[in-house]
């Protein structure tokens, strides 16, 4: 936890209280259902919540905007994002069931009305967000036919809806086709030497 109060000097008391909770809810289901690899407990926060939150030192989403995670795995980025985020209506996607059963535990005991869950595929969910964010899940271009067209065209935020994407190693030939796509290495938000290698990558569409 000391790594979000250090880099999240802001947060009110119940924002302080959820993330402190994170810990003890998602080590006891991990106990049970594996959705993060143990090694990863022992880093909890800085591997799997301050990297999620590395979206929000990038983009402050506004007020009643959407945001849509596709391939949430156990939640992140969205579960963080969603607390931080209060106002924010956060759609989480993900095709592995015991997975969604997680987050929906989360959810509940945190009481994350903002946040909804999604157990399906991406291709056929009828959505309109701002914008998409995950972690590690594909490659741009799979992204980009995925999710795409989920993306409203109607801009709220001072720069383009699009992509928010969390990524690590050379992203060059990945992101060859996509001229527009800004890379900003994590380390430059980030001290610990986790994010070295880290990236997010904004790619605007429409």
């Amino acid at each position: 936890m000391n790594f979000i109060h250090q880099y999240f000097p802001n947060l009110n008391p119940q924002q302080k209280n959820s993330f402190s909770s994170l810990f003890d809810l998602y080590k006891e289901w991990n106990d049970r259902i594996n959705v993060i690899s143990r090694k990863d407990m022992d880093y909890f926060y800085l591997r799997h919540v301050l990297h999620s939150l590395s979206i929000a030192k990038f983009l402050c989403f506004r007020e009643g905007s959407k945001i849509l995670d596709v391939g949430t795995g156990g939640g992140f980025p969205g579960v963080p994002l969603a607390i931080l985020f209060p106002e924010v209506k956060f759609h989480l996607v993900d095709s592995i069931g015991k997975k969604i059963k997680v987050i929906d535990a989360v959810k509940d005991a945190l009481k994350l009305d903002n946040l909804q869950t999604h157990h399906q595929r991406m291709e056929p969910l009828e959505i309109e967000v701002d914008f998409v964010v995950c972690r590690a899940v594909a490659p741009l271009k799979t992204l980009m036919h995925w999710s795409a067209d989920k993306i409203s065209s109607h801009h709220q935020h001072d720069i383009k809806n699009g992509f928010l994407c969390l990524k690590g190693g050379d992203l060059t030939e990945e992101l060859s086709a996509y001229p527009h796509a800004e890379t900003i290495p994590l380390n430059q938000y980030f001290k610990a030497p986790f994010f070295e290698t880290k990236k997010l990558v904004y790619c605007p569409v429409n």
